[in-house]
């Protein structure tokens, strides 16, 4: 699964699942653009692979505003040529019953988790469309596939990233480009690091695999939806959950 000659966009990729999906695409060949809000964050990153010989520049963004997003992609289309691959990947959570949660977490969870992916791809497709080449990989969740209590906006805002993807990839199919999603399950990240450890050993027994993923699970599943080896799969929802959802 090589990418020599390819361009990659990450978002949210200053740490975590996409911290571990630039380093992993920078090492398949890939070039890869760094977006995220953390300048200093995004400047070791790019330092770690241009280190370990591959290319990677940085580029702050906050993916909620759309102004932003043009900015940065047109900078990082104007610094490599080109977007081949776009890794959404940005989110957050703003966890509360239902009942409790507040308009403005609400709004602030659908923008940087679902509005933010509309954004991003509206602005790398025409790149995508020129070269008749392009991959579009969605980082949903599997609580977008089966609910979360105490999660309505983050599983609400990862159903829509599903939805979202089959439709792009019915959009573009015809100009080779492909759209998919990767609902990743309990992964180690700093977002999931907050809870409590009765927590993490009861979903620890919800998984087959018997363990917590890692943000490389992730990453690997990645790197193969942007290859030519994924070519034939569009409009397709990898799970990377340890068998903790099936079917």
């Amino acid at each position: 699964m090589k990418l020599e000659g390819r361009v990659a966009l990450v978002t949210g990729a200053s740490q975590g699942i996409g911290h571990a999906c630039a380093r992993a695409l920078a090492r398949a060949g890939a070039s890869v653009a760094l977006a995220a809000r953390n300048q200093q964050k995004l400047d070791e990153l790019a330092a770690q692979i241009t280190a370990a010989g591959g290319k990677a520049a940085p580029f702050v963004v906050d993916v909620a505003d759309e102004d932003q997003v043009k900015a940065a992609v047109k900078s990082a289309i104007g610094h490599f040529g080109k977007i081949d691959i776009l890794v959404n990947n940005a989110g957050i959570t703003r966890d509360q019953l239902v009942m409790r949660m507040k308009r403005a977490d609400w709004d602030a969870v659908l923008s940087t988790n679902l509005t933010s992916a509309y954004l991003t791809i509206q602005q790398v497709i025409p790149s995508m469309l020129k070269q008749r080449w392009g991959r579009i990989i969605n980082i949903t969740s599997i609580f977008g596939q089966m609910g979360q209590a105490g999660q309505a906006n983050y599983a609400a805002s990862k159903a829509g990233l599903i939805g979202l993807t089959m439709a792009i990839a019915r959009e573009v199919a015809s100009r080779n480009i492909t759209s998919n999603a990767i609902a990743p399950g309990f992964i180690e990240t700093s977002m999931t690091a907050s809870l409590s450890e009765e927590f993490k050993q009861q979903a620890v027994k919800q998984i087959p695999l018997g363990r917590v993923g890692s943000p490389e699970d992730i990453a690997n599943a990645t790197v193969f939806l942007a290859s030519e080896e994924a070519s034939y799969i569009t409009g397709h929802v990898l799970n990377v959950n340890g068998g903790m959802l099936m079917g």
